[in-house]
């Protein structure tokens, strides 16, 4: 398995060229990280090549990784069931402005649900996608939920108000503060739990 995988990367380094930036087997699967301006060149080469025919595109997803320059992964993985294996493609993005994804509807049209995903949970656009809106959260949700910098609690809260018969959003407000937790297991913490007391020489129970 590992060499067939050896040399399938050959086989792809030599035809992207550039176009791939590293390439390497992990968890018994070939993972290649690729220039975002080629990802539709490459996409198409490992779907329509012979050797590849990587022709189910079985999800797109990001990461997000705040201490580099390009904080974002976008992650293609592809299936073949003709040589029954997997591929991983990734993009690396800073999310910014200019350094946006192009789309890849034309190559898999199942990538537009899972781009408006991405888009919706990280705020990676993706150039040229027919209809790039939020897809898990409200029309009016402000943030990108899955980003590292995102606040545990979010910015607003939805609720249906009984006054004004309709669904409003708030301020969220907490009920309480924040509690610090030591993860020590029960029989480790300070403090002794009810019951300790027949274990102990002096307790009723002893």
């Amino acid at each position: 398995m590992v060499e067939a995988l050896k040399d399938l990367g050959e086989i792809i380094a030599d035809a992207l060229g550039d176009a791939l930036v590293s390439s390497k087997i992990e968890f018994d699967e070939l993972c290649i990280v690729v220039r975002g301006a080629e990802i539709a060149r490459v996409l198409t080469y490992l779907r329509d090549d012979v050797n590849c025919q990587f022709k189910q595109l079985v999800d797109i997803c990001g990461a997000d990784y705040p201490e580099r320059e390009k904080r974002f992964d976008v992650v293609y993985n592809l299936l073949s069931m003709t040589h029954n294996r997997r591929i991983r493609v990734k993009v690396e993005t800073s999310g910014a402005t200019g350094d946006d994804v192009p789309s890849v509807v034309p190559v898999f049209s199942t990538a537009g649900w899972f781009e408006r995903e991405a888009w919706d949970m990280y705020g990676i656009f993706f150039v040229g996608n027919p209809d790039l809106r939020r897809l898990l959260t409200d029309y009016g949700f402000e943030g990108h939920p899955l980003r590292k910098d995102f606040p545990l609690t979010g910015f607003v809260e939805m609720r249906y108000d009984e006054e004004q018969k309709r669904v409003v959003y708030e301020p969220v407000q907490l009920t309480q503060d924040f509690r610090n937790f030591d993860f020590l297991s029960p029989w480790e913490g300070p403090a002794p739990l009810p019951g300790d007391e027949k274990a102990t020489d002096d307790g009723e129970g002893a």
